[in-house]
């Protein structure tokens, strides 16, 4: 009896091995019934745990599943390509982003419209800032690079222009519910993108 007990004291998790399963499993309780059905009594049976461990580090269930976002979303990332171009990075950069994305797009747009922004007192925006920020970083990483090129001046272009490939990926994910055709990506960048750069 005190070897079974010492044995599961050995194995208990601890720190942010319990925080990354507790995380992984409100993720899958996610995709899995939905934000509407998730509950943080849901979530402490997948992890198997109890909720008090859970209440310990999120206060409600919207900052469980905000978390569950970031934590994903930080567990996939996207390749940063640098091609030597910024039609080259765009275009790729775009389709990782695609490929990678659409369906954690999918989820956390189907949880921020069943009910996490009004639990979470947050704005679409903000929402978007909390999940997609680093992907947005991304973004200014292949600008910089392109800036120092010099293929752009990044003082001079409007922060819409720079955003709208993105936006227009972003858009095509959830009307679609699915990566963005490569034809679609390479029409974004050749006919709305960089013409529009060409003005500034």
């Amino acid at each position: 009896m005190a070897a079974e007990v010492t044995e599961s004291v050995r194995r208990r998790r601890r720190g942010e091995e319990l925080e990354s399963a507790l995380l992984t499993a409100a993720w899958e309780e996610l995709v899995e019934v939905g934000y509407g059905r998730l509950t943080m009594g849901s979530v402490a049976v997948r992890a198997r745990t109890s909720e008090p461990v859970l209440y310990r580090r999120w206060a409600n269930k919207d900052q469980l599943v905000l978390a569950a976002l970031e934590h994903h979303r930080d567990a996939d990332p996207v390749a940063e390509p640098d091609t030597g171009t910024l039609r080259g990075d765009l275009i790729a950069h775009l389709t990782a982003v695609s490929e990678t994305l659409a369906g954690f797009y999918a989820i956390a747009v189907a949880a921020a419209f069943s009910g996490l922004l009004a639990d979470a007192g947050l704005t679409p925006s903000q929402v978007r800032e909390k999940v997609m920020g680093a992907r947005l970083a991304q973004a200014r990483t292949v600008y910089r690079r392109a800036h120092d090129r010099g293929e752009l001046d990044l003082e001079r272009v409007p922060a819409a222009v720079l955003a709208m490939p993105f936006d227009l990926v972003r858009h095509d994910m959830l009307m679609d519910s699915g990566p963005v055709k490569p034809a679609r990506i390479r029409s974004i960048v050749d006919e709305l993108f960089l013409p529009l750069l060409r003005n500034h």
